[in-house]
């Protein structure tokens, strides 16, 4: 068994560089702002200069398939600079999920090959429809979709992230034929893309209503299963990292603001008890960013680790998380409470993602159980 490398090599490095630049002069903290306040559910100029123009859409999918040929460590440097962005744009929904179910079908059949293309060239973007919530290394639960003899789907899924603005839905079903993972396009007749009420208005929710919409299936009964759980392993694997740069961003500009703010004639900072809950964040940012690594190495070289190591990087980065952006709301006094301070916006991408992929609770709950620790009893 491989020692994890937790390091970053120079074309990650460089990757962050390029990444971080586009967002810093494409999302900054007012035009994420002014996003969340439209009714749209990102940016189309943002996507395609992140997603197809860089590159960033293709990582995953190899060279022959029209994508990079990268791994999930470079999609993971991707995600962290995302989450010290909140960046409005569907990375994790179409270029990790979609990818991914998709990776996991035949790609040698030419249906599968071209939403490969299409999506690794930033040119369709898609969804995996299954609840947000959903939890790798479970059984997944009973298909709310029915196929017909006539190739249509019909049927409900609630909570559904990245469906919103979607050209590809990936929808799993049961049917006659038994179990499958089915193509679905969102603007055919039959399909209804409903928004819901999000706590975090950069990745919004919806319901996807199918009434006799037209199908095309791409994987039956036990790869499709396979290809579902494998995608929803590395998405909550690289969601670590989303949720890295979270903590990253909430840390750094909480330690920004308690230096220029100034009470009693010296920077707040500098008052004992501040210091200490920092020293304490940046403690656990340093420790979630060594999961978030394990989480995303393990996937890239296909470790027979994968499963503990993403479920220790989500019961672990979830919370540091949610508790480095409630600091840095609460840091921050009076301002941290206002719309116009982008730090709320963090909260609620953390808050969001804890329950995303499955909760840390969950999370733990699978790790007793692949390390074959039993839960206390009586």
């Amino acid at each position: 068994m491989s020692t994890p490398d937790l390091l970053y090599s120079e074309a990650e490095d460089d990757l962050r560089a390029a990444v971080r630049s586009l967002l810093t002069d494409r999302c900054p903290a007012p035009a994420v702002l002014a996003q969340a306040e439209s009714d749209r559910p990102y940016d189309p100029a943002v996507w395609r200069a992140l997603g197809a123009e860089m590159g960033t859409a293709g990582l995953l999918v190899p060279d022959k398939l029209g994508g990079q040929g990268a791994t999930a460590r470079e999609a993971a440097v991707v995600m962290e600079e995302l989450g010290r962005a909140v960046a409005p744009v569907p990375y994790l929904t179409s270029a990790v999920l979609a990818v991914s179910a998709l990776l996991g079908c035949d790609t040698d059949e030419d249906a599968v090959a071209r939403l490969l293309r299409e999506l690794a060239g930033g040119r369709t973007t898609g969804t995996l429809v299954l609840p947000l919530p959903g939890t790798p290394g479970e059984e997944l639960p009973p298909a709310t979709v029915r196929s017909g003899r006539e190739g249509t789907l019909s049927g409900e899924v609630r909570g559904v992230a990245g469906a919103l603005g979607a050209e590809l839905l990936l929808v799993p079903a049961d049917g006659p034929d038994g179990y499958g993972l089915y193509a679905v396009t969102a603007t055919d007749p039959g399909v209804t893309v409903t928004p819901l009420t999000s706590l975090d208005l950069t990745r919004p929710l919806a319901t996807v209503t199918l009434d006799r919409a037209p199908a095309r299936r791409v994987a039956e009964a036990d790869r499709a299963r396979s290809a579902l759980r494998r995608a929803l392993l590395t998405g909550a694997g690289l969601l670590a990292s989303e949720q890295l740069g979270v903590a990253e961003w909430c840390l750094t500009e909480a330690v920004r603001h308690t230096r220029e703010r100034h009470q009693f004639g010296r920077p707040i900072g500098s008052f004992q008890a501040l210091k200490h809950r920092m020293a304490a964040l940046w403690l656990e940012l340093v420790s979630a960013r060594a999961a978030a690594r394990h989480a995303a190495d393990a996937l890239a070289t296909d470790s027979p680790d994968i499963e503990v190591a993403v479920a220790v990087a989500q019961a672990y980065c979830a919370e540091a998380a949610v508790h480095a952006a409630e600091e840095c709301v609460q840091l921050h006094g009076g301002i941290g409470m206002t719309w116009e301070h982008p730090a709320h916006l963090y909260l609620k991408r953390a808050k969001s993602a804890e329950i995303a992929l499955g909760t840390p609770g969950r999370h733990r709950q699978l790790l007793a159980g692949l390390v074959d620790l039993p839960a206390p009893t009586g």
